[in-house]
């Protein structure tokens, strides 16, 4: 049986402790690997490793020779394309036309543009009078803010991670990341890319396990840790502020949200039809930017409805090496669990379900893998938890509304704000409606399209900062101010 260790120094070590825990593929419920469970003790080697390496090799790089290392591990990914893929699909279960056009491909390309960003990015230069008439001149350097612990969640592992570890060390900071317990595979994979890539030991460190008494709770205390970033939970997030206060420790947090898609009546029906099934399902839904509350003005309303219905109902559950699969399992069996009972909850509210709502029939070979239906409903209250919380699976609840104010109201009225979509072909509309929605991100007339450098984040309970281009560099860099005397 596969054993996966932790990356701490540039070595795979396993726990001192000897606890380990299981890998399941949750495309049918059999084990992958054996995990070693990280300590307080592996912990802090890690941390230690990136305390000398930011101290030592890594520090005394030029930004050239160390944006050099980093196209390296690029290139490494790619080299090894299918071997990352074959990993991420296994612990994912998600089909495999999604990881090879996302999850590996935009995880490699983080590195690059972040490399060549770094590179490009000018600070500021101010010249000032003095009393003496001399004046003085102000300019500003950036500097690596330090150690960083990187929590990383399990819907795209290696793309999430990476979005994070390749701007801080392009910044040349060192890191220890923390990888979810579901999905620990290729975060463990990278550390032979950056081996094989010239990176120095100690700036790139892997630590696995659980968030309480185990990696994650560890890491998050640990004094030699100078910033955190997490995307994750509100509720874990709130932890992770908890405990990076005590030393004033910077976080940046993405969390969770209940995003809202506006359909107008004027939209391109096909259109918006495509990217909220998009929004809704793909990934199974096990994405944070994914819409859960559609709002439908009611001219368009019950053909959006059937047509959305007819949509979900084309999808085609099965395993990554079904080609023609394009809706995997969820996580696993606790995650199952948790949206199963929103769909009965749902049933129990007298929704009305216009399609899915339970678990599909799968062959003998799959039944122990974790698959679920997608679901429609319309009918639930403003007030019921299916409209109200994140469920992170592949559903949506559909609701007319008949003014712009009402959508952009119902848009609002959550605690959360990460993103939301808006579909209408009238731009002044969309102009004046993107502009009133409290989230971070709102797309018009599409999903998912990221320019790498925009900024990126929550509002509210959605998180805290902003990562991607020079704001990504903000948070993993001090900027400091040198005022010389003329």
């Amino acid at each position: 049986m596969k054993e996966i260790k932790h990356f701490i120094n540039g070595q795979f070590v396993g726990s001192a402790s000897g606890k380990q825990f299981d890998n399941i593929n949750p495309a049918n419920g059999q084990r992958i690997s054996r995990v070693h469970e990280a300590g307080e003790a592996e912990v802090d080697l890690a941390v230690r490793a990136a305390r000398a390496a930011l101290d030592g090799p890594w520090g005394k790089m030029t930004l050239e020779q160390r944006t050099q290392i980093l196209h390296a591990v690029a290139d490494g990914i790619n080299a090894r394309f299918d071997e990352f893929l074959e990993a991420e699909c296994l612990d994912t279960g998600k089909p495999r036309s999604l990881a090879s056009h996302i999850d590996i491909p935009r995880g490699a390309a983080n590195f690059k543009v972040f490399a060549d960003m770094i590179k490009n990015v000018a600070t500021e230069t101010f010249e000032m009078p003095t009393p003496d008439g001399t004046g003085a001149l102000n300019y500003s350097i950036r500097r690596p803010k330090g150690v960083i612990g990187v929590i990383s969640p399990w819907n795209l592992p290696l793309l999430l991670m990476t979005w994070k570890v390749g701007p801080a060390l392009a910044c040349g900071n060192t890191v220890v990341v923390k990888p979810s317990e579901e999905t620990p595979t290729t975060t463990a994979l990278l550390g032979e890319v950056m081996k094989a890539a010239g990176v120095p030991d100690g700036v790139y460190n892997v630590v696995h396990g659980y968030g309480a008494n185990s990696a994650g709770a560890f890491l998050t205390a640990h004094p030699g840790v100078d910033a955190y970033t997490f995307t994750g939970e509100t509720r874990t997030g709130e932890l992770i502020m908890s405990n990076a206060a005590k030393g004033v420790r910077d976080i940046s947090l993405e969390l969770g949200g209940k995003n809202a898609g506006i359909v107008f009546a004027d939209c391109d029906l096909d259109k918006a039809i495509e990217g909220t099934m998009r929004s809704a399902f793909a990934n199974c839904g096990q994405v944070c930017l994914g819409t859960e509350r559609v709002y439908v003005q009611r001219p368009i309303f019950d053909e959006f409805v059937a047509r959305l219905k007819t949509a979900a109902e084309g999808l085609v559950i099965g395993p990554p090496e079904d080609a023609s699969a394009n809706l995997g399992p969820l996580i696993s069996e606790k995650q199952r669990n948790k949206v199963l009972s929103y769909y009965q909850q749902a049933v129990a509210e007298g929704a009305t379900l216009v399609t899915g709502g339970g678990i599909p029939d799968m062959p003998d070979e799959l039944k122990g893998g974790w698959w679920i239906q997608p679901t429609i409903w319309t009918g639930l209250s403003d007030d019921s938890p299916v409209v109200t919380e994140e469920i992170f699976g592949p559903c949506c609840h559909i609701q007319p509304f008949d003014t712009e104010e009402e959508a952009i109201y119902q848009a609002n009225r959550l605690p959360y704000g990460l993103a939301s979509a808006v579909w209408t072909e009238n731009i002044s509309r969309a102009t004046r409606v993107a502009g009133q929605i409290e989230a971070g991100i709102v797309w018009v007339n599409s999903w998912f399209l990221r320019d790498l450098r925009t900024p990126f984040g929550g509002s509210k309970q959605s998180g805290i900062g902003r990562e991607g281009g020079v704001h990504s560099l903000e948070f993993y860099t001090e900027l400091k101010n040198i005022c010389i005397k003329l």
